[in-house]
């Protein structure tokens, strides 16, 4: 980590091209697929149909990166899938844990903590772009949070397909990791609150002063 690739402008858009304005793209179409899988693999896991869930949270995980790769590599990268990836993700979270609670593979209390955090996100994002703000950029710890909650979840299905002291120690595991990512998820969400009164108190400076002038 001592030294910092140097990229050529013409590599830095063969590896992150500018994103357009399209919505028909076939990443695009792989993202609605995506989210369209949530609720059938919710509902899989709330029914314990375990080894069916793991089998579409699979696919929906590898297509995850398939799009992403499509859309560098065929030049394909839109706004709109930008917005897309991160709102799948969170359907994915919210949805499978909701379905291993009702399940009685994960504790209500956890679910709750993930699900107010996300809400009290959305409420920030409402209040930010009232006052003309973009979505705030995301934090390092934003995305581990997700990356170990997301972890969890086929971590937790496997560990409740038997009853063997293995599977008892994975089930520990996951629940361990989905504390840890949920702490993480808030740990950034108090960041992202912070940034936004920031911004908030800012802008309520500026028109203050355009006020008095």
């Amino acid at each position: 980590m001592s030294q910092q690739p140097t990229h050529t402008n013409a590599e830095d858009e063969a590896f992150s091209p500018e994103p357009q304005n399209i919505i028909w793209t076939v990443p695009n179409a792989i993202s609605f697929l995506r989210i369209l899988s949530i609720p059938v693999i919710a509902v899989l896991i709330s029914k314990r149909y375990l080894v069916w869930s793991l089998i579409i949270l699979a696919i929906s995980s590898a297509s995850d990166g398939v799009d992403g790769y499509i859309a560098r590599r065929f030049n394909q990268v839109s706004r709109i899938g930008q917005i897309l990836d991160p709102i799948a993700d969170r359907l994915l979270i919210i949805c499978s844990m909701l379905a291993l609670g009702w399940a009685d593979i994960l504790p209500w209390w956890l679910l709750i903590a993930v699900g107010s955090r996300d809400l009290v996100m959305l409420i920030e994002v409402l209040i930010l772009s009232n006052n003309d703000y973009g979505p705030l950029p995301v934090h390092f710890v934003g995305k581990a949070g997700t990356a170990l909650l997301l972890m969890s979840v086929p971590v937790l299905i496997v560990a409740d397909l038997a009853a063997t002291p293995f599977f008892m120690i994975l089930h520990y595991i996951g629940v361990a990791g989905a504390i840890w990512g949920a702490v993480l998820y808030w740990t950034a969400g108090i960041i992202y609150i912070t940034q936004g009164a920031t911004l908030l108190n800012h802008t309520t400076a500026e028109r203050q002063h355009a006020h008095a002038r």
